[in-house]
Formats: structure tokens, C-alpha cells, sequence
């Protein structure tokens, strides 16, 4: 369900939305158009990997920059319109490269989808005996700035986890701002969770893992589980995590120029009302305890907005003995490895993540049968 799905949620006119599409890829063509004016072939890598990025840069920041300056009502409509095209695309695309295969479903009163190996089901392999074993249960919290995108946009990223780490990977289609503010994404999120352990997974075998305001609701969901004396997940996988809403580490100036974010990243419609440095909603403002805070890994680039805060983060948990596995790739952007999954950057954070697959979390044979 896309947030336009909603009965709560306003959309605007078929012939608005028309407008609305036409002035996006308007708007995506002026923003290409600059490219060869911004040096493309300087930056950290090869040729084609700074090529990409600058690609990458200008379309993500021309898309961005757009779709802020919208009423909600109409960029939910165009949400809508992109969630359709990635519904129709995405699905034979990592079932074609990746194996995966995507299937809807409901947990704990939440839609989402189930991304899996297809070599792991019934559907696909008659003898159980051959059939690949799922190495963990992961549920994603995709990432939008707590505003905007929907699971099928991550399931190309959702297929490259199942991918490398072997895992079976559930993303939840939890609420958004401005409709749905704080608290309801981490309480959507926090119901999934418990959906899944009373569906049978434990939770030696459950990662929580996040994008960018995904993964600042990762964060959150960890305090709200351990505040509500729920299980402890086995693991946190945070993938350039937006955990401090505060915005005024140097970086947030200093970086502009360099990331994909917007200079007025949007954080009130999630607030609403809520003090950004609240430790709720800013990890960074909470205090870890190390005898429940699971092992966790965290990858960033150093020219994005958020590293300052993200390493300020890491820190704190390492100084309060949680431990950390943290990669920070030189002259990378927000969330590179979802963006540029080809860059040299995140091939090597994929390889770290398959190492770490099977150190922190106990492998389930029963997975697949119970979900």
C-alpha cells in the first residue's frame, strides 16, 4: 500500500498530477543538463564510478529539490504513479538477476513485502532437501526522510541484502508524516516486530535494519522495544541513518554542495511538535545500554549531510561497549549504497555485510515454513 492508498491520505487531480509528472521530468532534464559543468569525471574513484555519481547527484538532487517544493497532495499522486511503475518493473528484475522473489503480506496489522531467495520456497524447489537455507529474518525500514517512498522502491536494495547475506528480508509499509507524524511510524514498526516473534521468529535470528529516516526509526524502534521490555533483535544493519534531527553538526552546511539531500533537509512534518533533540527521534541524544543495544553496523559517506552526526552516534555507542562495525567511504553521499550499488564504495560494504551474516545472527533451517 502506497501512502496515496491510504483513506486518510489526500491526492490530487488526474489532470494535476499530469502537470505534476511533466514539470518532474522537466525538471530532471534541466538538472542533467548540468553535468558536464560540474567536472563528472573528478572525484574518489575510476572514471565510470565518478561519472556515475555525478549522475547519480544531479538526478537524486533534481528529484528531490522538485518534489519538496510540491503540495502534499500532489506529491502523493506522483509518489503514487512511481510506486506503480516500480510494481510493474522491479519484480521480473531481481527475480531475473537476483533469484528473489517478492510477495505481499500483513504483519502485525502492517502491509509490507516479503523480498526471498527463490531457491528457499516451496514454490520454486519441490525437494526440501535442496532447498537454501535462510540465514536471518531482516525487517527494513525503508528509508524518504519519515516522509515519502514505498517498500516496492527498495526492493531492487531489499534483493541485494537477500542477496549477500543470505537473509529473507521483510519491508514494512509503516505510516508517514506530514499525514501520520511521530509516533506512528515506530509504533507501525515496533507491531511488525512483534508480528514476526509471534509468527514464530526468534529473536537470536531477527536483524533491524534502516536507511536514512528508516534508519533514524531503527534507532528509535531499539529504545521503544527495550523501553516496552520486548525481545532484543539479534543484530542493526544502518545505512547512512538519520539520527539526529537537530541538524547542526558542521557537516550540514559543509556537505551541501556534495550530497544528494536537499541544504533544507524537512524535518518538522515528522516532529510535529516533538523537540528534535529528543532522544526518540535523535539517537544521538539517547543513551545506549550496552547489556541490551545489539551489535550493530553502520556505513556512511564523508560527503553527506548526516556524517557528523552519524559518527557522533557511533561513537557514543562504542564508548557505552555496544559493538560496532562502522565504514565511512571517502567522498560518497547519503545512502551510496542503494543509489550506486555497482561503486567500488559499496561492493566493498556489501562484502563486509555477507562477512557479517552469519556472526551475529543464528541460522533458522524452519524460516521460510514459518512466515
Amino acid at each position: 500500500m502506497v501512502m496515496a492508498d491510504r483513506p486518510e491520505v489526500e491526492t490530487a487531480s488526474a489532470p494535476v498530477t499530469a502537470l505534476t509528472i511533466a514539470g518532474l521530468g522537466e525538471s530532471m532534464l534541466n538538472g542533467l543538463a548540468r553535468v558536464p559543468f560540474r567536472k563528472p569525471w573528478k572525484g574518489p574513484s575510476g572514471l565510470l564510478d565518478n561519472l556515475g555519481q555525478s549522475v547519480t547527484r544531479q538526478a537524486v538532487r533534481s528529484f528531490m529539490g522538485y518534489s519538496m517544493g510540491l503540495p502534499i497532495e500532489e506529491f502523493r499522486s506522483m509518489e503514487k504513479i512511481l510506486d506503480t511503475i516500480c510494481r510493474v518493473v522491479v519484480p521480473p528484475f531481481v527475480g531475473l538477476t537476483d533469484g528473489v522473489e517478492i510477495k505481499r503480506d500483513t504483519i502485525g496489522g502492517v502491509p509490507g513485502l516479503w523480498c526471498r531467495a527463490k531457491a528457499s520456497t516451496d514454490e520454486y524447489v519441490d525437494d526440501s532437501g535442496e532447498k537454501q537455507t535462510i540465514g536471518a529474518t531482516i525487517l527494513y525500514l525503508h528509508g524518504g526522510g519519515y516522509i515519502g517512498t514505498s517498500p516496492i522502491m527498495y526492493a531492487a536494495f531489499a534483493a541485494s541484502l537477500v542477496d549477500v547475506t543470505g537473509a529473507e528480508v521483510f519491508i514494512a509499509d509503516y505510516r508517514m508524516a506530514p499525514e501520520f507524524p511521530f509516533p506512528a511510524g515506530v509504533l507501525d514498526a515496533a507491531d511488525v516486530y512483534q508480528g514476526l516473534l509471534d509468527r514464530g521468529v526468534s529473536p537470536d535470528h531477527l536483524v533491524i535494519a534502516g536507511d536514512s529516516g528508516g534508519g533514524g526509526l531503527a534507532t528509535s524502534l531499539i529504545g521503544y522495544l527495550h523501553t516496552h521490555n520486548r525481545p532484543m533483535p539479534a543484530a542493526v544493519a544502518l545505512f547512512s541513518p538519520e539520527v539526529d534531527l537537530d541538524l547542526d553538526h558542521p557537516s550540514i552546511t559543509e556537505n551541501a554542495q556534495f550530497d544528494i539531500l536537499p541544504w533544507n533537509v524537512p524535518v518538522t512534518p515528522y516532529l510535529h511538535g516533538v523537540q528534535p533533540n529528543d532522544g526518540r527521534v535523535s539517537a544521538i541524544y539517547a543513551e545506549p545500554d550496552p547489556e541490551w543495544f545489539p551489535p550493530t553496523f553502520i556505513c556512511w559517506g564523508s560527503d553527506e549531510m548526516f556524517r557528523d552526526g552519524i559518527r557522533e552516534f557511533t561513537e557514543s555507542l562504542k564508548k557505552a561497549g555496544v559493538q560496532v562495525e562502522e565504514m565511512e567511504e571517502y567522498g560518497m553521499f547519503h545512502v551510496f549504497p542503494i543509489l550506486m550499488p555497482w561503486a567500488e564504495s559499496s561492493k566493498r560494504v556489501f562484502r563486509r555485510l555477507s562477512e557479517l551474516a552469519s556472526t551475529y545472527v543464528k541460522e533458522d533451517p524452519n524460516a521460510a515454513q514459518t512466515h
